[in-house]
């Protein structure tokens, strides 16, 4: 019974997933969704692509937490629409709740879409949510060894963003066995190494999103 209840919610989010995709595509507004573990760096990432990207794309954001708007304040105050998704709980975001909050923002005046979603390596994995492309951060103080024990989080997603590279030299992490693995379960992706402390990195990860973002446009 547990089985089938959860293929039944996960076709139903699949439904959902494609009307949202549908509206969107109808705004030609490009979402990301930007997904790692709690303090992997996804609200600095999210604040240093709308610094090189705001003049460019008109760029609202979702933020995804448990409780609180600590984040999606931050953002409000760079004069970004920002809305407050919270979970009550949940361990990640479900396109329902995207399609619910989408009415919050004047789709016809943006561009892309930033969504941070819960901090965790695996639910989220799981679930689409209408975006068209997922960035999945791994932070250099989290370890090296979490693409083998998250394989989902690695092969669902657009490219991989290797943050806090700055911190490197300060901590046991072998970089070769990442880019190893990674490239076993998503050869065709993308990693990047940025520091969003130090700006190093986001020029190349900014042009990979300029692509992709103006690829989709008519």
């Amino acid at each position: 019974m547990k089985i089938k209840v959860l293929h039944q919610i996960m076709e139903w989010n699949e439904d959902v997933s494609a009307s949202v995709r549908q509206t969107l595509d109808a705004h030609n507004v490009y979402m990301i969704n930007i997904m790692g573990s709690p303090g992997a760096g996804k609200t600095s990432l999210i604040t240093g692509l709308i610094g090189r990207l705001g003049s460019r794309f008109n760029i609202g954001v979702i933020e995804g937490d448990i409780a609180g708007q600590i984040d999606a304040q931050k953002i409000a105050a760079l004069n970004i629409p920002a809305v407050q998704l919270n979970t009550d709980g949940a361990c990640h975001i479900e396109a329902m709740s995207i399609e619910k909050i989408l009415p919050e923002f004047d789709l016809d005046h943006l561009d892309v879409i930033f969504v941070e979603n819960i901090g965790n390596l695996v639910c989220p994995a799981e679930f689409d949510i209408g975006e068209h492309l997922r960035i999945t951060i791994l932070s250099i103080p989290e370890g090296d060894d979490k693409v083998e024990k998250y394989p989902l989080m690695f092969t669902e997603t657009g490219c991989l963003v290797l943050n806090k590279y700055d911190m490197l030299p300060y901590f046991d992490f072998n970089e070769t066995r990442v880019a190893q693995n990674y490239e076993t379960v998503n050869p065709s992706a993308p990693l990047f190494k940025v520091s969003c402390r130090s700006g190093s990195g986001l020029e190349q990860l900014c042009a990979f999103l300029t692509g992709k973002i103006t690829g989709r446009r008519p």
